[in-house]
């Protein structure tokens, strides 16, 4: 069995350029590990609105469901900072768009 390399590519984030990002200045994608994607905001229902509006952005842009390994909720309570701090952990490979290169190249992908 050989087995062939496909080359991802990568925005200086570590993601594929297609991958729908956050749209409020506040979200953002984190570094490796987990690649966690940030929902920050003085309100929980806005952030989680946003989380889930980009969860649906991020599943139709790869084809399927994005891979959340977890969900972390924190707060912040210094001044000047939002309050809430939605995390989704996300299977990196996912926001790299590997599924996509998978389909593209004509590999299935693992389930």
């Amino acid at each position: 069995m050989s087995e062939e390399t496909i080359q991802l590519e990568l925005n200086d984030a570590g993601v594929a350029p297609g991958l729908p990002l956050p749209t409020d200045p506040r979200d953002q994608v984190q570094d490796v590990p987990y690649r966690p994607v940030e929902f920050r905001d003085d309100d929980l229902s806005a952030a989680l609105e946003r989380c889930a509006d980009w969860l649906r952005k991020a599943g139709r842009w790869l084809g399927e469901p994005v891979d959340v390994i977890s969900i972390h909720l924190d707060y912040d309570e210094r001044d000047g900072f939002p309050y809430y701090d939605v995390k989704l952990l996300c299977n990196e490979e996912d926001l790299a768009g590997a599924p996509l290169a998978l389909r593209e190249h004509g590999d299935t992908v693992p389930s």
